[in-house]
């Protein structure tokens, strides 16, 4: 059996195939980021998921895609947790970005643009990912993400800057003080996926002036620094993959237009089509 994982910083899909990549079933867990989580996290907290658990001696190879994994020695804190997790399994680790580029190939060179709790971009031509500009993570980039729009709404809060029904439907779904707004984000672990929890509020709340304005400031941030700078993105095709693409896809495609993107594939869940190219273009090769 194999398992084949993508994580984000909130959450993470693992898919379990045969080895000709017949669905058997999928489980969900928290995300795990080696920025954030150590071995011992990760290895605990998987081994204490009773499915995965119960599968772990069986599986033989696990492909890990993870937010965060964007060197050895970061891989190697997740690649660590899972050796020790899965005893009989040859382990893969490598970054989310990769799964993102991956779960989007359809033979063609493109662009593909992870927005989600963060956010990142990269070009894939079947062969090469290239990067242009690094992802900054929550505090100096992720443009548009969750966490992004969750620290808008957040600083509009406590500057009292929202409007009055908004800002009394927010007391009213948290009941949040300065002091606990500040302890969750300065003095606890996962300050990110924090703020990227607000983004279901930011989002019933869209169609008022201000909350939309702060949605599209972000996305047109995303597209300047993360879509603009590929020098031939008026050419091919661009992909996006997300939860807050997929929820925000029509200011999404709105700000397109405005730079005369032509959009692909918008996708909630990579993990079904991260599936298809391991069929496709993984299993058979390694197994060669």
């Amino acid at each position: 059996m194999y398992l084949i994982a993508e994580s984000g910083s909130t959450k993470c899909d693992w898919l379990l195939v045969d080895q000709s990549g017949n669905y058997m079933d999928l489980y969900k867990t928290m995300g795990y980021n080696p920025f954030f989580h150590s071995t011992d996290f990760i290895y605990e907290n998987v081994t204490s998921h009773k499915d995965l658990g119960h599968i772990a001696v069986k599986v033989e190879r696990v492909y890990f895609y993870g937010a965060g994994c964007e060197n050895k020695d970061l891989n190697n804190i997740v690649k660590k947790a899972l050796e020790k997790a899965f005893t009989n399994a040859k382990v893969f680790v490598d970054h989310d970005l990769k799964a993102a580029a991956y779960s989007t190939f359809d033979g063609e060179t493109n662009i593909t643009c992870i927005i989600g709790t963060g956010s990142n971009s990269c070009m894939y031509d079947g062969t090469t990912i290239t990067e242009v500009v690094p992802a900054l993570a929550y505090i100096l980039g992720d443009e548009a993400s969750g966490s992004y729009l969750g620290k808008k709404l957040i600083a509009a809060y406590l500057y009292k800057k929202l409007p009055k029904e908004i800002a009394y439907d927010f007391d009213k779904e948290f009941g949040l003080t300065k002091e606990m707004i500040f302890d969750r984000v300065y003095n606890k672990p996962n300050a990110n996926v924090y703020l990227a929890s607000f983004t279901r509020f930011v989002g019933r709340h869209k169609a008022d002036p201000f909350i939309n304005n702060f949605i599209m400031q972000g996305m047109r941030e995303f597209f300047e620094y993360h879509v603009c700078c590929f020098s031939n993105y008026q050419e091919i095709t661009v992909n996006f993959i997300g939860s807050v693409a997929f929820h925000f896809q029509e200011e999404l495609m709105i700000v397109a237009k405005e730079n005369n993107v032509k959009i692909g594939k918008i996708i909630k869940e990579p993990i079904m089509n991260l599936l298809e190219y391991h069929i496709k273009y993984q299993f058979q090769q390694e197994l060669a």
